[in-house]
């Protein structure tokens, strides 16, 4: 009752062909790849952006919080 054997698996994936046909994976693959690489540059991209992303100098801004006012 533990795990799920190789011959498991592999009626799993027997099936998944036959429901989805072959091409239909492959374009599901390809679009799911494509998507991964878009989401990778994307935030390489904003790492950019953003100095605090990577920013290994160390430096501390300090400043002095002011009370809003209701005006």
């Amino acid at each position: 009752m533990g795990g799920l054997s190789i011959w498991h698996w592999l009626i799993v994936l027997v099936i998944v062909v036959l429901v989805f046909g072959t091409k239909k994976l492959g374009t599901i693959g390809k679009d799911l790849g494509s998507a991964v690489r878009g989401f990778k540059e994307g935030m390489q991209e904003g790492a950019g952006d953003n100095p605090r992303i990577g920013d290994q100098s160390g430096n501390t801004i300090e400043g002095e919080v002011k009370e809003k006012t209701k005006g």
